[in-house]
């Protein structure tokens, strides 16, 4: 079994036991055919693991904060935030809300599925992107042994996320 199939493998683990514990189901995996469609709309590839989380784990209401936004949310935000004042980047998806406005996104174009953070409340659009983590593997990997920024007992200090200089050229 590869790295990518273990992910998937806990993944789905922590998914079931959040059901467990909470009581919701969390929404079924997409039929095939429906990343490929949402890939045709957008305009670009989803990273192939998005793809599996989506059509293997579930439509999303699993993972960090409150877990992954269902495939077609995450594309209405990144509609409108494409059509916004905010100039959002050609290709980065926000795929799970963070609270206070703040989303992680996956940056579809890049070789790893690097994990962007918007946060817009600054204010300035210079100012709303950084970087989260260096692939979507790793962002999952934090959610499940808890050492992402989003544990509970984060540190502001213990990020290395910077800002991402690169959004402007993908505007």
């Amino acid at each position: 079994m590869n790295e990518t199939e273990q992910l998937l493998e806990q993944v789905t683990a922590r998914a079931r036991d959040a059901v467990r514990e909470h009581g919701k189901p969390r929404p079924a995996p997409l039929a095939d055919g429906e990343t490929d469609r949402t890939e045709s709309a957008l305009g670009f590839a989803l990273p192939p693991l998005l793809a599996a989380l989506y059509t293997r784990v579930g439509d999303g209401g699993f993972g960090p904060e409150y877990g992954l936004l269902p495939l077609r949310q995450a594309i209405a935000a990144y509609e409108a935030g494409r059509s916004s004042d905010w100039g959002w980047p050609e290709g980065v998806l926000p795929i799970a809300d963070l609270g206070c406005a703040m989303s992680a996104c996956v940056d579809c174009r890049s070789e790893t599925a690097r994990m962007l953070l918007f946060e817009p409340n600054p204010g300035d659009p210079d100012l709303a992107w950084y970087h989260l983590s260096p692939s979507l593997a790793d962002w999952l990997r934090d959610w499940l042994d808890g050492t992402g920024w989003f544990r509970e007992e984060w540190d502001e200090d213990e990020t290395d996320a910077g800002p991402w200089a690169e959004f402007s050229s993908r505007i």
